[in-house]
């Protein structure tokens, strides 16, 4: 008599329940989900919504670091040793978010291959995104830093049609991320309209045309600060 087979393990279905040192919590726009300095002892992991990341330096100044959607996680500093959160996140819209104990995560990365396999894709495509994120800082102008925000924003490469980006992302938000003045981010996307590289109809639609400028570095896009 043949042995009924072994349940398969669903990562995201596992990341999607209430369990053992688990949690599905909702969060409204702008509420904060932690704060830089807080106790990190918890990862997250997003459902529903949109994340971003900010870190306040001694002087005062904040920055957007990064925009986290479903299916990233995020607080995962505590599983490398850090005490305590060494940035900012704030709901960008209505999130559904799940928080996994640190003790919870570790046996689950143990017993699951499943979920280590997410989880280990998921770090590593976040480390390419740092390193091509610092290239871009060093090497492009200011206005090609735009275009390929825009493009990652609206997830252009990967499955499935690009996505509008939505408007709870300023200008103020993309200046931050870009590392320029809302000033230069308003005349470089109503230059970018008026070329037909993106649109807006209440949200700001990329078209392929911007996707094809930074790709064969065209003029417009060769402009230095």
């Amino acid at each position: 008599m043949s042995t009924p087979p072994k349940d398969i393990f669903d990562a995201k279905l596992f990341l999607a329940k209430v369990g053992d040192g688990k949690a599905i919590l909702e969060f409204h726009k702008n509420q904060k989900i932690f704060e830089q300095g807080d106790v990190a002892e918890t990862v997250f992991y997003i459902q529903k919504g949109k994340v971003k990341l900010t870190v306040l330096s001694e002087q005062g100044k904040e920055a957007v670091v990064a925009i986290l959607e479903p299916g990233h996680f995020f607080g995962e500093g505590c599983m490398n040793g850090h005490k305590v959160r060494i940035s900012t996140t704030t709901a960008m819209e209505d999130c559904v978010i799940t928080s996994i104990a640190k003790a919870a995560m570790i046996t689950a990365l143990h017993d699951e291959p499943k979920f280590s396999e997410l989880f280990m894709s998921y770090l590593l495509t976040r480390n390419s995104r740092i390193e091509e994120d610092l290239i871009d800082q060093l090497f492009n102008s200011s206005e090609r830093r735009l275009a390929r925000l825009l493009l990652l924003l609206a997830n252009f490469g990967k499955d499935g049609e690009p996505q509008r980006i939505s408007p709870n992302i300023s200008q103020e938000t993309l200046a931050e991320m870009v590392g320029t003045t809302r000033s230069r981010v308003s005349h470089f996307m109503n230059k970018f309209r008026k070329l037909g590289l993106i649109s807006y109809n209440g949200h700001i639609e990329v078209n392929n045309s911007l996707l094809s400028a930074v790709l064969h570095e065209k003029p417009l896009l060769k402009e230095r600060d």
